[in-house]
Parts: structure tokens; C-alpha cells; sequence
């Protein structure tokens, strides 16, 4: 029997975006797969929570995207991160390590 999908932290959506982009720019499906992936199937991102996320970080400048004509002959939109998208990563980066670490101790008092 397989464990259910987690439901993802309040938050943690955008960081999770941005640390895939990191890796190579993607498709909103991409995304959510390589999101699935990296978590050995355990964080899936529903489309719902997906793509307002990504229409978000662009308004914010995060990300950037362009139409792209994929393998199949259909028009695709590629999502890239930005260098304000870098810097925000490392930022949210950095509290995540703080905010983890601090559920860590309380856990282990």
C-alpha cells in the first residue's frame, strides 16, 4: 500500500518552485513532476496550487516565461527563474534552514 501525498506547508509552494527552476528552466507539468520526484512521491503539487503560484512569482518578477513549441508539435510555456528569482531562493533558503532547525530543537527537548 502505497503512503498518501502530503499536503504542502503554508509557504513552502514557492520555494519549492524556485529551487526546481534552479535546476533548468520547465513547463508547469515539468515542475510538478520534478516536485513528485525529488520527494520520492511523497509532495504533490495540485494545478490549482500550481499555477497561481507561478502567475504570482511572475507579477513579482521571480520567474519569466515564453511560449516554446514542444516535441509534440504543441505550444508550451516554459518557465524560467530570474536573477531577482536567484537571490530570493538563497533568501528563502536561508530561513527555511532557520525555521527547520528551530522545529528540530523543540522536538528534541
Amino acid at each position: 500500500m502505497s503512503e498518501p501525498k502530503s499536503d504542502l506547508l503554508q509557504g513552502t509552494l514557492d520555494l519549492l518552485i524556485l529551487k526546481t527552476l534552479a535546476l533548468e528552466p520547465l513547463h508547469g507539468y515539468g515542475i510538478a513532476q520534478r516536485i513528485l520526484a525529488a520527494s520520492r512521491e511523497t509532495l504533490q503539487v495540485q494545478q490549482g496550487s500550481l499555477y497561481p503560484a507561478l502567475h504570482r512569482m511572475q507579477r513579482k518578477g521571480l520567474i519569466t516565461s515564453k511560449w516554446k513549441e514542444s516535441d509534440s508539435g504543441r505550444m508550451t510555456k516554459i518557465y524560467s527563474l530570474t536573477a531577482a528569482g536567484r537571490k530570493q531562493l538563497g533568501a528563502e533558503l536561508e530561513q527555511w534552514e532557520r525555521y527547520s532547525q528551530s522545529i528540530a530543537w523543540v522536538l528534541q527537548s
